[in-house]
C-alpha cells in the first residue's frame, strides 16, 4: 500500500528571471499504487480524465475486474472486462470521477499511477450506515493513521485497508468502552489511500471546515 504523491508547481519559463507576475499556475502530480497479482485497491485521485471504469482497467496490464462499492446497496459493483473481442466491460462500464476508491483486478503484478493536475475541488463522499469506500483526501496529511482516519469519521466504528500481498482486508476497530483504542493493529494511512469505514451515520465527509 505504499505510495508517493509528489506536487510540482509549473512556473513560466522566465517568469522568476524576469521577476515579472504571472498567473496561478497548475499543481500537477502522481499517487503511486503498488499492484500485487489478484486483488487490489487504489483510488484515483488526480484528474487524469477518467470517465468509466473501462478506462482504468484498460490502463492496468491485465486488469479484469474494476469494481465501486455502492454504499445506498452495501454491494460492490463491477465493470468486467469479457475475454474475447471486442473486450468489452460490464454488465455496466460506470462511470469514475477524481477521488473515487476503487477494488480492481490483475493477474500481473507491477504498479498503476494516478497522474494529472490536482482536482478543484477535492472530493467529497456521501456516507451511508453501514460501510463505504472513501478514500484519503489529498489535502487531509494529518490523517496517518486508522485511528485518525476513523476519529475524522463521526460515528465510525471501524476502518479497513485492503492487502493485496495477502489478499486479505486488515481492520482497526474502534473499542465499544473508553478509551476507545483501535486495534488489534492502528495501522498507518495516507493521503490517496483506499479504505473501507464503517459508520452508524449518514452524511458527508470531509465537512466543510476540513475541505480546502
Amino acid at each position: 500500500m505504499k505510495k508517493l504523491i509528489l506536487p510540482l508547481l509549473l512556473l513560466v519559463a522566465f517568469g522568476m528571471l524576469a521577476a515579472v507576475e504571472s498567473d496561478p499556475s497548475d499543481v500537477v502530480g502522481y499517487v503511486k499504487y503498488t499492484l500485487y497479482a489478484g486483488d487490489n485497491a487504489i483510488a484515483t485521485p488526480m484528474d487524469q480524465g477518467y470517465t468509466n471504469a473501462s478506462g482504468v482497467g484498460n490502463a492496468i496490464p491485465g486488469c479484469t475486474s474494476v469494481k465501486y462499492f455502492d454504499g445506498a446497496t452495501q454491494q460492490w459493483v463491477a465493470a468486467n472486462k469479457a475475454p474475447f473481442p471486442p473486450f468489452p466491460w460490464g454488465p455496466v462500464d460506470f462511470a469514475i470521477a477524481e477521488g473515487d476508491p476503487l477494488l480492481i483486478s490483475t493477474p500481473t503484478a507491477g504498479d498503476f499511477y494516478s497522474i494529472g493536475d490536482l482536482p478543484d475541488p477535492l472530493a467529497t463522499y456521501t456516507l451511508y450506515a453501514g460501510d463505504n469506500f472513501i478514500m484519503v483526501p489529498l489535502d487531509q496529511s494529518n490523517l496517518n493513521l486508522a485511528s485518525l482516519v476513523g476519529n475524522n469519521i463521526p460515528g465510525c466504528t471501524s476502518v479497513k485497508y485492503f492487502d493485496g500481498a495477502t489478499q486479505q482486508w486488515v481492520a482497526a476497530n474502534k473499542a465499544p468502552f473508553p478509551p476507545f483504542p483501535w486495534g488489534p493493529v492502528d495501522f498507518a494511512t495516507a493521503i490517496g489511500d483506499a479504505l473501507l469505514i464503517s459508520t452508524p451515520t449518514a452524511g458527508t465527509w470531509p465537512g466543510a471546515k476540513l475541505s480546502k
